[in-house]
């Protein structure tokens, strides 16, 4: 393993110092966060931005500084207004072949029926309004287009991975949907070649370092594009082969300092699911113990850069619990206490 792997990552990933002052710089450095998980998601931003509160990420998505959509892997994640138009029509286009020929031939969403749907959402969202699911799924039942059975959650689905539509601000605790071209400026098109030049550097910024097949992991890129962005970039970057793995990172990254070596990391946070191979970071051993087998992924603790627990916030009284992947120190424990409260005060109930 590339020697300081895990300092050089604490740095890029924002943990071990905040990323910016606002909740849209650390999405921006990031160039996108994982978000199917909408609570975790606030608190990975937060992690991540001086002073953060859950209140600020929610009003910067509110503002649509950050929007949440379907970049790619098929999966809901976060970006900085003005990344999402290039990363979609760089990445969906993979997904949407992959997914295609499966809810034509599962669903009935085929070519024609996709293309009346969009003209339902379109219309319904045309007034300006944010939609919650449930209300669009009542516009396609209204125009003959059935919603039930996952329908239309794939429809939605395909048009948000056509950059047709995107999340909007919350309704209570309801995701609510907006046209794209009402919420996200006009940009103009990347060239192929520009856009993944673009997406090494980006993705190595927040990142590094990283292996090419992590890039091709995180971006649902194939390997072989993930080596083209990285050569496209490579006047940027830096790169080490070490036990037989070549390592990229920024050449502009900043050398890792010396910081609080103990953090409490939400489910599905960048610095484990950024990455194909989390070995730098978690035994192999205790895998099944953050990944589960439907899919999920543990809120997390991590001493010194490595996973030492998992963790989760008691029902009762909201304090956070602890179960160890290993035993732990007493100072360890202690350690972990004080990063939860970090966390509390996040939430706003910790002083």
């Amino acid at each position: 393993m590339l020697p300081s792997l895990t300092a050089h990552r604490l740095r890029a990933q924002g943990i071990n110092a905040p990323l910016g002052s606002s909740p849209a710089d650390a999405v921006r450095h990031m160039a996108a966060m994982q978000s199917q998980d909408y609570h975790a998601a606030l608190w990975a931003v937060g992690l991540r931005t001086a002073d953060a509160t859950q209140a600020d990420v929610e009003g910067a998505i509110a503002r649509g500084e950050i929007v949440r959509t379907w970049p790619m892997r098929g999966t809901l994640h976060l970006l900085a207004r003005e990344d999402v138009r290039w990363m979609v029509a760089l990445l969906a286009p993979r997904v949407q072949a992959a997914n295609a020929g499966r809810i034509a031939r599962e669903l009935g969403l085929d070519a024609t029926t996709l293309a009346r749907g969009q003209r339902v959402v379109e219309r319904a969202l045309s007034t300006g309004t944010p939609m919650a699911r449930a209300d669009l799924y009542a516009c396609m039942d209204a125009a003959g287009i059935v919603s039930r059975d996952q329908r239309g959650l794939h429809l939605l689905n395909w048009l948000a991975h056509e950059s047709v539509i995107c999340h909007g601000p919350r309704l209570g605790k309801q995701p609510t949907f907006v046209l794209m071209d009402a919420w996200v400026p006009p940009a103009a098109a990347l060239a192929r070649d520009e856009a993944l030049h673009r997406l090494a550097l980006r993705y190595l910024q927040g990142h590094g370092p990283a292996t090419a097949a992590d890039l091709a992991w995180w971006s649902g890129l194939t390997q072989k594009d993930a080596r083209q962005a990285l050569t496209l970039a490579s006047s940027a970057v830096e790169q080490e082969t070490c036990e037989g793995i070549t390592w990229w990172w920024r050449s502009d990254a900043p050398a890792p300092s010396r910081s609080r070596a103990v953090h409490v990391l939400p489910a599905f946070d960048e610095y484990l699911i950024g990455y194909r191979d989390r070995t730098p970071v978690l035994d192999a051993a205790q895998t099944r113990r953050v990944f589960s087998v439907n899919g999920l992924v543990a809120a997390t603790a991590i001493v010194g850069g490595r996973v030492a627990a998992t963790w989760k916030r008691a029902v009762a009284d909201g304090d956070v619990v602890f179960d160890p992947l290993r035993p732990l120190e007493d100072a360890e424990h202690a350690s972990l206490l004080r990063a939860a409260q970090r966390w509390r005060r996040f939430l706003g109930d910790a002083p």
